[in-house]
């Protein structure tokens, strides 16, 4: 039995004799489904360069927690728990997250956490309140992610290992830099640089092609902050409203002549890697027969979640164990799903886990993806959904998959449906 089959066979007790299953029964909608009434996000802007660079992480998820008051148009008092997903905050920024709550207007009743898997933090943080919701503790709460790579990311984020840790040989792998094991994983899986660099392409060529056309506009809130211009000292007050790393022009023949980053007959490079970034988002969620009595507008539901572990070395290929995992625990095949978010951490692992899944190209991030406009680590699990609920809803689809890449060797999936 292979690994993918040892995964699936794992979450066959998730399922009744005679259960329903297929796209067809998660449309169905019951009182209890867990929906989504709001998924908004700010803008994402260069690490140390763009929009957001002078902007506290704190600052910018107290923009995203105002913003999803404001348009959901929820009483802050009835938000019971707002979980946020962050992986570079001293502290885990537990203590200027509540502060950020507060600012934006939840009441003192509502209770908040931070939390740290890494590159899915955000999707935790929304499956944790989905699962929080589900078992009766609240009725009505926020996950939400956050990041300030400019002011937060560099060696420092890394913690130096114990004597024991360090002798432990797969132990010791959950240290080695991610760019460092994706080359190798891209000679391991023989992904070359042409493949790389095509896929790299496209995704700026998508992104591009949605930002001209304005369909990142309603996923996006536009937040005012401070910013010191770099060259004249001059500190300006400026509105970010979209993406600033999504380039035009690019081509894999243009990526093509970049330096590889990490080894001098490498293939990976600034180019066909995820962009070091800025940015926030949130999404409120309920039971759907509170949206009803609160009189919430409901724009999709939350189906299932998974996360597995891999090799370390392997982190990239998360989505490829995840993603199978969640889809059976949803009663679907993954020619069911119209859209899949999968994040760009490297264009090597994510053409890596699409081919090996067997998913078609044209439903893998339509607008593009993190290459072309960013990757702040904590956000990207929770801007994934308001990029794919939009998206959703403008081609009239209804079925999506988010996942990622996990760093330290895991992965993570969840499935959605638009209404």
């Amino acid at each position: 039995m292979s690994s993918a089959q040892q995964r699936l066979s794992q979450v066959s007790s998730h399922f009744t004799a005679g259960g329903k299953k297929g796209a067809a029964a998660l449309t169905e909608k019951h009182p209890d489904d867990i929906v989504v009434t709001c998924a908004l996000r700010t803008a994402l802007t260069k690490g140390g360069k763009g929009g957001f660079k002078d902007t506290a992480a704190a600052d910018l998820l107290a923009g995203v927690f105002k913003g999803l008051i404001d348009r959901s148009g929820i009483d802050p008092k009835a938000v019971e728990d707002v979980a946020v997903g962050s992986v570079l905050a001293p502290g885990g920024g537990a203590t200027e997250f509540r502060a950020a709550a507060l600012v934006a207007g939840f009441s003192e009743s509502t209770a908040v956490k931070s939390l740290n898997r890494q590159c899915s933090s955000g999707l935790q943080a929304i499956v944790d309140i989905a699962n929080a919701i589900k078992s009766g503790m609240i009725e009505v709460g926020v996950g939400a992610g956050v990041e300030s790579m400019s002011s937060q990311y560099g060696p420092g984020a890394v913690t130096e290992f114990s004597e024991l840790l360090e002798s432990h040989p797969e132990s010791a792998n959950c240290k080695v830099p991610m760019g460092v094991l994706s080359e190798q994983m891209a000679k391991d899986r023989n992904i070359s640089r042409a493949v790389q660099d095509a896929f790299a392409a496209s995704s700026y060529q998508k992104a591009v092609t949605a930002q001209k056309a304005g369909l990142f506009n309603e996923e996006i809130l536009p937040l005012q902050v401070k910013w010191t211009d770099p060259k004249s000292g001059e500190e300006k007050t400026i509105t970010v409203k979209a993406d600033d790393g999504i380039r035009d022009g690019i081509t894999a023949e243009s990526l093509g002549k970049i330096r590889p980053a990490f080894a001098k007959d490498g293939s990976i490079h600034a180019g066909n890697a995820s962009q070091i970034s800025d940015g926030a988002a949130a999404v409120l969620l309920m039971k759907r027969s509170t949206a009803e009595r609160l009189g919430q507008k409901i724009i999709g539901k939350y189906v299932a979640a998974s996360v597995v572990g891999v090799k370390p070395l392997l982190m990239g290929i998360g989505p490829w164990a995840a993603i199978p995992v969640a889809l059976e625990k949803a009663g679907i095949t993954k020619d069911e799903v119209d859209i899949y978010e999968i994040n760009e951490a490297f264009a090597s692992q994510c053409v890596w886990c699409v081919n090996e899944l067997g998913i078609p190209q044209e439903k893998i991030n339509p607008k593009g993806g993190a290459i072309a406009f960013g990757h702040p680590l904590g956000c990207t699990g929770a801007r994934q959904i308001s990029t794919l609920f939009t998206e959703l809803k403008r081609t009239n689809k209804k079925v999506g998959v988010t996942s990622m890449c996990v760093g330290t060797g895991m992965g993570m999936a969840a499935v959605w449906v638009a209404e």
